[in-house]
Parts: C-alpha cells; sequence; structure tokens
C-alpha cells in the first residue's frame, strides 16, 4: 500500500469514507479537501456496468461544459485551403498539412486537442503509434474529425471535455477546477452526468451506474450516491 503524505492524510480526515455524499455536498468537500499550491482540477470519476470489450458497449464522446474546464487548451489542426484558414481564424494554435505530420512524427507534442478534416485522416493515419497511446487520435464521435473546423476549434477552446469508457468500464474527466464556485461545478457535474446517462448502451444491465467519485488532482476522493445524482 502507498503512503501518503501529511497534507493528504490531514485532509482525508475531512471525508467520511463510509458515507455517500450528495452532488451538493461532494463538489462543496471536493474545494475544502484539495492541498495543492495551486488551481487544482477537480476530476469526476465514474465506475459503469457495462463491458468494453464489446463495440455496442464503448462510450465516448465530448461535451462543452456549461463553465468551461479552467484550463486553456492548446489545439493544432490538419487541414488545407479554406478549412485551414477557418482554423486559423477560430484560434487554433497550430494548423497544417504534411509540415506538420513530420513535425509531430519528430516529436512535438506540445498541444492538448487534434482536430482534423476528414480528408486529413488518411495522413494523420500515420500517426497512429504516436498520438493513438495519448488518447489525442482525432475521432468523429468526439468532434475532431469533421469539416466544420471552426466549430470544433470553437468548441475545444470553450471548454470541450471529452469522455470515453476505459478497460476497467470507467470514465474519467475533468468538470472544472477548486476557484469554480459550487454552483459552476453541479452545472459542469450535471452536464456531464445527464450525456452518460444517455449514452447507456441497450446491452448494459442491471444498474448502469455502479458507482460515482470526485475528487482534486491533489485530494482525496469523495464518493457520490450513484442512485441520487441530481
Amino acid at each position: 500500500m502507498p503512503k501518503h503524505g501529511k497534507k493528504y492524510v490531514e485532509a482525508a480526515k475531512k471525508v467520511d469514507s463510509k458515507k455517500l455524499y450528495s452532488v451538493a455536498e461532494a463538489m462543496k468537500l471536493v474545494k475544502e479537501t484539495s492541498y495543492a499550491g495551486f488551481d487544482a482540477s477537480v476530476e469526476v470519476s465514474y465506475n459503469l456496468s457495462v463491458d468494453p470489450k464489446q463495440a455496442d458497449q464503448q462510450i465516448r464522446g465530448s461535451i462543452v461544459l456549461p463553465n468551461g474546464t479552467g484550463k486553456t487548451q492548446k489545439v493544432i489542426v490538419f487541414a488545407e485551403g479554406a478549412q485551414a484558414e477557418e482554423a486559423k481564424a477560430a484560434g487554433a494554435d497550430e494548423v497544417g498539412s504534411d509540415e506538420l505530420v513530420e513535425k509531430v512524427q519528430n516529436g512535438y507534442l506540445d498541444f492538448d486537442v487534434v482536430v482534423a478534416t476528414p480528408t486529413m485522416m488518411a495522413k494523420v493515419g500515420r500517426l497512429g503509434r504516436v498520438l493513438g497511446p495519448k488518447g489525442l487520435m482525432p475521432n468523429p464521435k468526439t468532434g475532431t474529425v469533421t469539416m466544420d473546423i471552426e466549430k470544433a476549434v470553437k468548441n475545444v477552446k470553450a471548454g470541450q471535455v471529452e469522455y470515453r469508457v476505459d478497460r476497467q468500464a470507467a470514465i474519467h474527466a475533468a468538470i472544472g477546477k477548486v476557484s469554480f464556485t459550487d454552483e459552476q461545478l453541479i452545472e459542469n457535474f450535471d452536464a456531464l452526468r445527464d450525456v452518460i446517462l444517455r449514452a447507456r448502451p441497450s446491452a448494459a444491465k442491471g444498474q448502469y451506474i455502479k458507482s460515482v467519485a470526485v475528487a482534486a488532482t491533489f485530494g482525496p476522493g469523495i464518493k457520490l450516491d450513484p442512485l441520487n445524482l441530481d
């Protein structure tokens, strides 16, 4: 078992590990238990009753949170012609084609999100081994492979987050910063909860949301009542 530092131990004393908190209680407590010396992120973790190995039970998408994430996302765009100009006008941090593919192949990874037009995916596909393991490969399901480049870039800059069920049937996503108000965190939590509920596969049986927890980047986990997330 890993040993926790004094700050973590002190923060954990404020959390009742046997209690399932309401959303409002959890959002207040997650800010009180953050002990980072910076404006830490607030993250939520869902454990679902799905089998990620089955194609019809994979959950993936993106959502623009009502209050953003509190983080400025750096986005690069693979596009040419009019779409490239749209990307630049929308605020993309870097736009390119073959030269940008080569730059990434040579080790450039100073970005958070990758957007591409469908016609560019043949070239971007060569970066699968680089972008894939980092979860950066553009995908139509998350709105990052599209002809509407302007909308895609603006969504990312406005606070879009991607969600994806992992091999353990869990979804992890940031919903803001500890500097957010309780109300802002609750609104963002509710927005993500709603899309996850709507994404329930028909093959999922029993209690869909098995458990939910929130935590600051440096802070203990706080369990929520999965049957009462309103």
